[in-house]
Order: C-alpha cells, then sequence, then structure tokens
C-alpha cells in the first residue's frame, strides 16, 4: 500500500489551521519568522494527519529516528515521508518504508551543485540534456527521495550512489528491488522512492484537509 498526496498551502488560513495543531506542532510552527514557512509547517501536518486518517489512524504519536527521520510511534504498520517547497507540500504513506521529495525546478539553479557533489554520470546526463536545468532536478529529487527512504538524509553523500532514468528509473546495484517514481507538477518536481510504483499523485485543496 502506498499513498502519495501534495497540497498548494499558498492560501492556507493561517491562524485556522494553527489552531488544529497539537502542542509540539505548535512549538515548530513558532520557531518559523515568516509566514510562508508556518504555512509549509502547518500543511505538512494537516496533509500527513488527512491521509492518516484514511487509514483510520486519528491519534497519531510521533518520534523522531536518529538522523532526524520521523515515524509512528504507535504503529508499526505504517510509515510516512514529508517535504515542502517553495507552496507545495507533498506527503507519502506507506505499509513499508518511504522517501519522499518535493522541489521548486528553478531554471536559474547553480549546476555546478551537480559536478561538486553528484555522481560524475549523473553530471554528464545532466549537461547533456536538452534542459539541464530540468534534468538536474529530475535527479535532485529521485536522489533526495532516496536519500529519505533509508532514513539518513544528508548523513548519506549525494555522490556515494548513482540513479539512472532511462525507461525505468534504478538505484545502480541495487539489490532491494526499490522502485522511483517522478512527477512534474505544474513547476516542481516530485519524487519518490519506495518498495512500490504508482503512476499518480493525488492533489488535495486546503479545504479538503479541514475537519
Amino acid at each position: 500500500m502506498i499513498k502519495l498526496a501534495y497540497v498548494d498551502v499558498s492560501d492556507l488560513n493561517l491562524s485556522k489551521s494553527y489552531n488544529l495543531l497539537p502542542k509540539i506542532r505548535k512549538v515548530k510552527v513558532d520557531n518559523f519568522r515568516f509566514d510562508k514557512d508556518k504555512k509549509l509547517s502547518c500543511g505538512a501536518y494537516l496533509l500527513l494527519k488527512k491521509l492518516l486518517s484514511e487509514e483510520n489512524i486519528t491519534q497519531p504519536a510521533f518520534e523522531i529516528g536518529k538522523f532526524g527521520k520521523a515515524c509512528l510511534s504507535n504503529n508499526d504498520n505504517i510509515h510516512f515521508n514529508l517535504s515542502h517547497s517553495g507552496k507545495i507540500v507533498a506527503c507519502a504513506i506507506s505499509d513499508m518504508e518511504v522517501g519522499v521529495d518535493v522541489e521548486y525546478n528553478d531554471p536559474t539553479i547553480d549546476l555546478n551543485i551537480a559536478k561538486h557533489y553528484f555522481y560524475n554520470s549523473e553530471y554528464e546526463n545532466i549537461m547533456n540534456s536538452k534542459c539541464p536545468s530540468d534534468e538536474f532536478f529530475n535527479y535532485w529529487v529521485l536522489k533526495e527521495s532516496y536519500m529519505k527512504y533509508t532514513g539518513l538524509g544528508f548523513h548519506l553523500k549525494l555522490d556515494s550512489f548513482e540513479i539512472l532514468i532511462n525507461d525505468e528509473i534504478k538505484l545502480k546495484n541495487d539489490k532491494n528491488n526499490l522502485k522511483f517514481n517522478l512527477f512534474d507538477i505544474n513547476d516542481y518536481k516530485l519524487g519518490l522512492c519506495s518498495k512500490y510504483n504508482t503512476k499518480f499523485s493525488v492533489k488535495y485543496n486546503i479545504g479538503d484537509l479541514y475537519p
């Protein structure tokens, strides 16, 4: 089982959403200076809660792993991962480990990032593509989704593994038969790493997240 969803939080009602958060999440939101970041944090929690409620999990309890990946402490059968960028929040839930990443597809990105931090073949593919910045973000969200899948995040170096983008997206020398999915969402890229293939992501409206 896997579900992948996203929501545009630009029209999120901050005060209304804030009142729906548990105390610990409110503390996190309060630490942000700008409303856009507060909206992303509120929207991430509300989207996760919505997806969990669809699995009849109405009172989730959370804990943070060694390298910062959150999980449910009161349900071992459901895993989740969150990501946000710009005005988009993405969430994936599954009955097995999962990693998700969303990024604004910025055409002005400095491609030297890939030169210095990506696998050499990935950088070459980016520079040889018709639109290098677009291809850069294809690799970026796929690589980060894998890093988040492992639970290591950026403790796993970007150039320590290679993503192969062909008719099928794969991790080179993969022994775990991982599946990668890549989506274009307007000006954003969305990458997913899990044990499942999924051909679609669900778009929610802010109103869908309120009781």
